[in-house]
């Protein structure tokens, strides 16, 4: 028997050789196959769905569970679930891959900020020595830029630097320590990157440091999706797999690499004249690029590893840019309140602002922050998955295929798809829409049922009436695209279970919201400003969301979205050295809600789940 086979991915043709009984979620992973896996491979979500055409072995339990018999006949299986026993070829549908055209915001909006960066050159021209004035290397450099402290490479590399260039050269500081001593005047080549470290995507900013002027941005997925869609599937294989924590680290410095790669030929500048970055992400994001566990974050109370920003040189981590260039990761606030959040904070200058202000990132872990009489109160709600199309029967991330806009054109629903190509599935801005568009219609009543065609309003256009499907149950489902639309060849609906995960998430982050608000005395009427952070934020329909309940009934104009808020705090970091002082400030200082910890929050957690009578 053969202890090592070969498995071919198509369409892409990929091929890996893997070891007998490897999982094929795995074998996928090691080809570059990125597949969805919103369960964190535990079988029950069935995003990974796979035809094995060749080699199939047989199903599992979470298999059979499910797949139909047909499909299981036909090869179909669950790439978490199943295990190589022959050489194999395995057909990836589009609706299992995590596609590189997923939407990713790359842009924010920020307010002014002064202050210099913390790097900068300044070429100089120095007197030879001589015996009338004999003094060290360091202290001639130093009497031109003043005082530094000097890295051992740096200071063994001096003497001959100077000599070799007739004492005239540039010398490259951060916050007073030397970090290099160029030949010639490369006073115009200073840069340093930003980036946003999402659980799903990477955004990397390059900035000219001289001018603070952005010179390129470009954006991937994380590649640890592979190992885990989400941050708690990621924290459990950190937990109960050996070396996890390494090979998550490994990965997503790659993908950092792989982008500093990209930004220096789109904008034709050297590598090696990057001197700083800085990383902003959740926490769980910010433990495995540092490479600590967080498997304390699984646990109650969810403590971080820190709660301060964290200063190295980037070769510690192994980015590839100058080798003295400072790497500065945020600061974290809570277990689920990260150095993103303390960014968008430092972005729209919640520390500072002297109104009731919110900044809410609406994602699975649902960060709200509330600037209340000069103070930040500030917690995370498990809205789960809903929102990036997880635990959604036809739900699936905003890519080609996906359903992303749905509207009432005259008496039938209208949709939208990403790609302008057959529907594969909803994605969460599609799902938002349409439940919004179903409950004025009338079809979901306030209790987020979907009524049948004997109940619902005579006003129900006959055409949308037509799209309900009772079920031997009793339960309702409704048709979004027909067999003959879909891509697939197969019907996709909104399903009664579907809307109760929508009711689940909205009802979180509403709950949250309500609670924060209540501890400072105030009503959402109150606030001057409703920030929507995030990538997913700023692509959802302002009303829409409002009808549904998952933001609160205030006029529009006092509903902002101010997208990719992490990504320009960590420009701002870059920027304006006095920027990392504040961040600093805003980690101490904000007041951690721990809303499991809250005696009301089941209570308003129950009531929010209700949908709004009228919004």
């Amino acid at each position: 028997m053969k202890s090592r086979y070969k498995v071919t991915f198509q369409p892409s043709g990929r091929t890996v050789h893997v070891l007998a009984e490897t999982i094929l979620f795995e074998a996928a992973a090691r080809a570059g196959v990125l597949l969805q896996s919103p369960c964190g491979g535990k079988g029950t979500c069935g995003k990974c769905r796979v035809r094995v055409v060749e080699g199939a072995c047989a199903p599992s339990e979470a298999c059979r569970s499910a797949l139909t018999e047909e499909q299981l006949e036909e090869g179909y299986r669950l790439a978490c679930q199943a295990k190589v026993g022959g050489d194999s070829v395995v057909d990836v549908p589009d609706a299992s891959l995590y596609e590189a055209s997923t939407k990713i915001l790359t842009s924010g909006e920020g307010r002014e900020l002064s202050g210099q960066p913390a790097v900068w050159k300044r070429y100089v021209e120095l007197p030879c020595p001589s015996s009338e004035d004999a003094v060290a290397d360091l202290r001639r450099l130093e009497r031109e830029i003043g005082k530094v402290h000097v890295h051992l490479d740096v200071m063994q590399g001096l003497p001959n630097a100077l000599r070799d260039n007739a004492f005239k050269g540039t010398a490259v500081v951060c916050s007073s320590r030397l970090l290099a001593f160029e030949p010639g005047n490369t006073e115009g080549q200073c840069y340093g990157v930003a980036f946003d470290l999402g659980t799903t995507t990477v955004v990397g900013e390059l900035i000219d440091l001289t001018t603070g002027r952005e010179l390129a941005v470009v954006a991937t997925m994380n590649p640890q999706i592979s190992l885990g869609d989400d941050v708690i599937s990621r924290i459990t294989r950190a937990r109960e797999t050996p070396g996890a924590v390494e090979e998550m680290q490994a990965s997503v410095v790659g993908a950092l690499n792989e982008l500093i790669e990209e930004l220096v030929a789109e904008a034709d500048v050297p590598q090696e004249k990057i001197y700083e970055i800085t990383v902003a992400g959740n926490t769980t994001m910010q433990h495995l690029f540092c490479g600590i566990s967080p498997a304390a974050l699984g646990e109650v109370p969810f403590p971080p590893a820190y709660n301060r920003t964290l200063m190295m040189t980037t070769r510690e981590v192994g980015l590839r840019v100058h080798p003295n260039a400072r790497l500065c990761v945020f600061p974290n606030i809570g277990g689920f309140v990260g150095g993103d959040t303390v960014a968008g904070i430092l972005a729209n200058g919640l520390h500072c602002t002297d109104r009731p202000a919110v900044l809410v990132d609406i994602g699975t872990n649902g960060e709200i922050v509330l600037a209340c009489d000069g103070k930040l109160f500030t917690t995370s709600t498990a809205a789960g998955p809903a929102f990036e199309g997880a635990r959604i029967s036809a739900g699936m991330r905003a890519t080609v295929g996906a359903i992303e806009k749905v509207v009432m054109n005259g008496e039938d629903l209208v949709y939208n798809v990403i790609g302008d190509t057959a529907p594969i599935g909803l994605c969460g801005t599609g799902l938002i829409d349409l439940a919004a568009v179903l409950l004025r219609a009338g079809i979901i009543d306030a209790t987020g049922r979907v009524l049948g065609k004997e109940e619902v309003p005579s006003s129900v256009p006959s055409a949308l009436c037509s799209r309900l499907h009772e079920r031997d149950d009793g339960q309702v489902d409704v048709l979004v695209a027909s067999a003959e639309e879909s891509k697939s060849g197969e019907a996709i609906y909104l399903l009664q279970r579907d809307i109760r995960e929508l009711q689940l998430a909205t009802g979180a982050i509403r709950a949250g919201l309500n609670i924060m608000l209540q501890r400072c005395g105030l009503t959402a009427d109150d606030l001057s400003e409703v920030l929507i952070a995030g990538g997913f934020g700023n692509f959802i329909r302002r009303g829409n969301a409002r009808r549904i309940g998952l933001l609160p009934n205030i006029p529009s104009d006092r509903l902002r979205f101010v997208g990719n808020a992490s990504s320009m705090g960590a420009k701002y970091v870059l920027i304006s050295e006095e920027a990392r002082g504040i961040v600093e400030s805003i980690a101490e200082s904000a007041e951690h809600v721990d809303l499991s910890m809250d005696p009301e929050f089941q209570m308003e957690f129950g009531m929010a789940m209700m949908f709004p009578e009228d919004a």
